[in-house]
């Protein structure tokens, strides 16, 4: 018996940090002797805050931390109502439940899978205390309409840019466009640490202020608690350091991911698959996600093709079991369809051409076999 080829994964961390020098980003901190807020921290604060174009950036421990932390600058708290979408793996959802916030859902475009324009509209009638719009793999929302409607609203908008680190459309970056936007750095992503991490940006001075301040169980001086619902969310100066030495690579490396997700819509135009709608700059192609009803059959037969697949994400947030069925603002169509079809192909920075051309080859014969009229 012939021995099977290694699956090609969903993500290399081998391929992707291939050429970048992590050790030298470690040695570092190790020689400073220097390992939480301090010089490598700072760094990193003030040039991703240059990269995405706004004043202030401010680093915590996790994505998830960020958008909690954010939620509370702005001034979210128990009861009230944060509009979000209900498609993209309940994190979103968790932060306005920390605060003790009410998640209200809306139904997402049924081509880009992000923020409908129309259905937040409906739901600003009520009067949110704060709208999340997450740029869903790496996917910009439209943001004019959203952006002008939340300000015509008065209702404060946070950018949910965890899987769109680098996206830009008409030369503004992904995280400035709403009153914050906030970032994850887990490994996996498109800026991606070697651990946890994550980081708020905002062009507003005293919401920054406000921020820092959250970031340290409320501190205004050392061991003197200003404000209420601090924590302890701090990135550490290694993994500053990390992503300081990774920065620079953030454009080219996207560029990579936008070529394979260009290679692979023009392989699978004519089959029976709803792909990416963009592969240009408003899509930093942190996931590759098609769509097709023959979802579990097409993974079972890439599995045997020596193809690794996910599914981002199975379970929309108003089913999730720990939460009994409220908050909707209406039916989520959009978002319960996709969740039955939607599947993840490899694709990040470092995959090779041949990997590439493997994907796609398994993707024709399952189709080949199983019929590949084009919806």
């Amino acid at each position: 018996m012939s021995e099977r080829k290694p699956m090609i994964p969903i993500f290399s961390a081998v391929a992707a940090n291939r050429g970048i020098d992590l050790a030298a980003a470690v040695t570092r901190v190790l020689d400073s002797h220097w390992y939480v807020l301090g010089t490598e921290v700072a760094q990193f604060e003030s040039e991703f805050a240059g990269y995405i174009g706004v004043g202030h950036c401010i680093s915590v421990a996790n994505g998830t931390d960020a958008l909690e932390l954010g939620l509370k600058a702005l001034g979210v708290g128990p009861g009230d109502a944060v509009v979000c979408v209900a498609n993209a793996g309940f994190y979103g959802s968790t932060a306005a439940r920390s605060v003790g916030a009410i998640p209200m859902y809306v139904d997402v475009d049924p081509v880009t899978l992000t923020m409908s324009p129309p259905a937040l509209a409906d739901a600003l009638v009520g009067r949110p205390a704060a709208v999340i719009v997450t740029h869903l793999y790496g996917q910009l929302a439209d943001l004019d309409p959203i952006v002008a409607m939340c300000r015509s609203a008065k209702v404060p908008l946070i950018e949910d840019c965890a899987q769109a680190h680098g996206a830009s459309r008409d030369g503004k970056m992904a995280g400035s466009f709403a009153d914050i936007g906030c970032f994850s750095f887990y490994p996996t992503k498109n800026l991606g640490a070697i651990g946890d991490g994550g980081a708020i940006v905002t062009r507003n001075g005293e919401v920054a202020s406000r921020l820092r301040t959250l970031r340290q169980y409320g501190w205004s001086s050392k061991y003197e608690v200003a404000l209420q619902g601090g924590r302890n969310s701090r990135l550490d100066e290694i993994q500053a350091a990390v992503l300081r030495q990774k920065l620079p690579e953030l454009n080219r490396q996207n560029t990579e991911r936008r070529n394979i997700a260009l290679r692979y819509n023009e392989a699978f135009s004519q089959l029976p698959l709803r792909c990416p709608s963009s592969t240009a700059e408003d899509f930093a192609a942190h996931l590759y996600v098609v769509r097709t009803p023959r979802r579990e059959a097409l993974r079972s037969h890439l599995r045997e093709h020596g193809v690794a697949t996910d599914v981002h994400y199975p379970i929309p947030d108003t089913r999730q079991p720990a939460y009994a069925p409220s908050g909707a603002l209406q039916t989520l169509p959009v978002t319960e369809a996709a969740s039955g079809e939607v599947v993840s192909l490899p694709c990040f920075p470092g995959m090779t051409a041949a990997e590439v051309a493997h994907v796609i080859a398994g993707v024709r014969s399952f189709f080949a076999i199983h019929g590949a009229a084009k919806c």
